[in-house]
């Protein structure tokens, strides 16, 4: 097992998921929300794969699989919670954007 590429992959997927699901959130400001829900899949289907690392990793200490605490891994752990947490809100704001729009759209 590479632990290296694995915290590597973890970051990238992690920083990935959330970028997109910032689009994701631009696109909602411009109502465009049903690009603004396939942005929102493609994030998911990021986190998936960092997520499922993580549970790679934490499946392999269990079996008694040396994984090495590092400042990265630490790093690494940090992004994902950070990615996770903020599409979670991001998705909340859509859903409040499309609010708005639709009782903009009844006042005009």
């Amino acid at each position: 097992m590479n632990v290296e590429m694995d915290i590597f992959s973890i970051i990238s997927h992690g920083g990935d998921a959330k970028a997109t699901a910032y689009k994701a959130l631009e696109l909602a400001y411009e109502s465009a929300f049903s690009d603004a829900e396939e942005k929102l899949k493609e994030a998911q289907e990021q986190l998936t794969k960092a997520h499922n690392t993580q549970t790679k990793l934490i499946q392999a200490e269990i079996n008694d699989e040396p994984v090495k605490m590092s400042l990265l891994m630490v790093h690494a752990q940090d992004h994902l919670m950070t990615s996770i947490s903020e599409i979670s809100l991001i998705e909340q704001m859509i859903k409040m954007l499309q609010r708005i729009h639709c009782l903009e759209t009844k006042l005009s």
